[in-house]
C-alpha cells in the first residue's frame, strides 16, 4: 500500500511541474504549440512566398 501511495505522489509532483512549464512557456510565447527544436533551413531551399525572398533571388 504504501509503495501505490508514493507513486501517485511523484505522479502528481510529475504533472505539477509539466503543468507549471506548459503555463510558464505560454506566458512568454503566447497560447498555442512552439516546438522546440527548428530545423535550419538551406538560405537556397526553394519557396514561392514573397515574405521568404529576398532582394538577390529576382
Amino acid at each position: 500500500m504504501k509503495k501505490k501511495k508514493q507513486k501517485s505522489r511523484l505522479d502528481d509532483v510529475i504533472k505539477a511541474m509539466r503543468r507549471g512549464n506548459r503555463e510558464g512557456q505560454q506566458e512568454v510565447l503566447g497560447p498555442g504549440f512552439h516546438s522546440t527544436n527548428r530545423i535550419h533551413r538551406s538560405k537556397k531551399t526553394y519557396t514561392r512566398k514573397q515574405k521568404h525572398k529576398s532582394d538577390s533571388d529576382y
